[in-house]
């Protein structure tokens, strides 16, 4: 059922035929329809992970962010999530959250008080995150400034390959490179 039908509705029934009241119907109930999909688009914005460009350009004014306008939606997104999640104490869990708000993946923090450093070790993801360096943009605005931090990737190593049943000369009739090779999972 249209807009202009279900206003018709509300009408008393002599207007039914009445092309004026019809033509006026269909004209609101086109602005109804504009009405509620501007209102849905800036229900988006109230959102980070729904927020489309002009919203993240206002999610990175309230939070102080520089603007990354024109990167990938998804890495402002997570540089916004980022912030938002790095805000109180600093807690192990504060870091591994923020640094997995980047990569969508999972990281695994390693203290090393001994050295007074902690190791991000990424782990579901190999080779190197394509944001890696709003990564560590992040964990340096919020780490406490007496520890340094040191970044750990996950590679495929040769025992995996045996595990999997592959073999170098299968990998190579498929045309896998070495850079490909490490992180290369089976299909």
């Amino acid at each position: 059922m249209s807009e202009a039908e279900r206003i018709m509705q509300y009408l008393p029934h002599y207007y039914e035929k009445s092309r004026v009241m019809r033509a006026v119907a269909e004209a609101q109930g086109k602005e109804i329809v504009s009405l509620w999909t501007t209102l849905d688009e800036i229900l988006k914005q109230f959102f980070v992970e729904t927020a489309t460009e002009w919203g993240l350009d206002l999610w990175e004014q309230m939070l102080g962010l520089k603007s990354y306008s024109g990167k990938p939606l998804d890495h402002r997104r997570s540089r916004i999530i980022s912030k938002l999640r790095g805000i109180g104490t600093v807690t192990v869990n504060m870091i591994k959250n923020v640094a997995e708000s980047y990569v969508y993946s999972t990281v695994e923090i390693i203290q090393h008080p001994e050295r007074y450093t902690f190791t991000i070790k990424f782990i579901d993801q190999r080779g190197i995150p394509p944001n890696l360096d709003d990564v560590k943009a992040a964990i340096e605005e919020i780490k406490p400034a007496h520890l340094a931090v040191e970044y750990e990737f996950t590679y495929t190593v040769w025992g995996e390959l045996n595990d999997w049943k592959t073999t170098w000369d299968e990998l190579n009739a498929k045309g896998v490179t070495w850079e490909q090779l490490k992180t290369w999972e089976p299909a």
